[in-house]
């Protein structure tokens, strides 16, 4: 999609009711996620993070969002797809200014350069104990991304119109940090399969999205 349509277009966003919890759930690997939420607000113990999916024109004008391949290292979610983003510190103003924060150092993106298009629905991770707040965001001209060398193993390009068709939705069995041969619902995009937490944020957006473009 030419991303001059795909600006003007994403801008009714702002006004559209979030589909919310129930997106996700198309998207969810665990029935249990719901509950499991709620056992972890009443405890009080979840940690916090942002995350953005950030939109922008290739160098042929074409509308692209980034995901990143994260480093292989002793944790939940390693080697995973994901969005750039991260924990919340405490000199952040809030989990926005921490999805941009993250963001630059992660991907290279200066948060000056990224307007925020709305707020998405949060979301609770179990496996790692965090509550995600994730943002939909655009920047007007191509990044010049630079992967910061610790965390980002690759970064992965989306075109617009290769999310939007239905075909990249799919189910694979996986190997999970909590289960052995999983089924999971999922995404093929880019010839990488991106499930859990962020196949669920995806789809929020790609409900907001159909409805907008």
């Amino acid at each position: 999609m030419d991303f001059s349509a795909f600006e003007s277009a994403v801008a009714k966003i702002k006004n559209l009711p979030l589909p919310g919890e129930g997106s996700h759930m198309e998207m969810a690997p665990l029935e249990r996620l719901l509950e499991l939420k709620r056992l972890a607000h009443k405890a009080k113990t979840g940690k916090r993070a942002g995350v953005l999916m950030l939109f922008y024109p290739s160098e042929e004008r074409i509308t692209r969002f980034v995901l990143i391949l994260r480093k292989t290292y002793k944790g939940v979610h390693s080697a995973q797809v994901g969005f750039p983003g991260g924990r919340y510190e405490d000199g952040d103003l809030n989990f926005e200014h921490t999805a941009l924060r993250e963001t630059e150092e992660e991907v290279g993106v200066p948060s000056k350069d990224v307007t925020v298009i709305r707020r998405l629905t949060e979301l609770y991770i179990p496996p790692s104990n965090f509550f995600v707040q994730p943002y939909m965001g655009i920047t007007k001209r191509y990044p010049d991304f630079v992967p910061e060398a610790s965390e980002v193993d690759a970064i992965i390009e989306v075109p617009l119109s290769e999310f939007m068709n239905e075909k990249v939705r799919i189910t694979k069995t996986l190997s999970t940090s909590y289960a052995e041969n999983l089924e999971v619902p999922a995404f093929e995009l880019q010839d990488h399969v991106v499930w859990g937490a962020t196949a669920m944020m995806l789809n929020e957006a790609r409900q907001l999205l159909i409805q907008t473009l």
